[in-house]
């Protein structure tokens, strides 16, 4: 029995064939999730409809299972910084969020380091967030 919320058997497969430093891309509705999946990363479709399941959600439920040490974000060429941030940095208080443009943000979440690439129907623009799994310390 697992003791967390996630139970989706393809990313709990993805995850526990990753380790620290390994990259999790939760994408939104926007994302050319085909086009820029990397060579090692799984890819999970949960887009069911508009705005169903959003990249809160999926935030939520993993990080019931996995420690985060880093949050990338697509920052815009200009304009305000985009709400969802917002919402990034309350579930994730611990973190700054690393921003990449656009064309930097590809390149970073479709390298090597990513193993698993989690396709939501978020509405929200720039809701894509690249976590970066951290270290599990043994209880002492």
């Amino acid at each position: 029995m697992l003791r967390h919320r996630l139970i989706h058997p393809d990313i709990l497969e993805a995850l526990a064939a990753a380790g620290h430093g390994s990259r999790i891309l939760i994408t939104d509705g926007n994302y050319p999730a085909s086009t820029k999946l990397g060579e090692n990363a799984a890819l999970v479709y949960l887009n069911l409809a508009p705005g169903k399941v959003n990249v809160t959600e999926v935030l939520e439920t993993l990080l019931t299972a996995i420690p985060v040490e880093d949050a990338a974000v697509m920052e815009p060429d200009s304009g305000p910084e985009p709400p969802i941030f917002d919402e990034f940095r309350r579930l994730l208080p611990e973190l700054s969020l690393t921003k990449y443009s656009r064309f930097e943000f590809y390149e970073e979440a479709s390298g090597p380091d990513t193993c698993l690439q989690v396709v939501t129907g978020e509405q929200r623009i720039y809701a894509n967030l690249l976590l970066t799994i951290g270290v599990v310390f043994p209880k002492s």
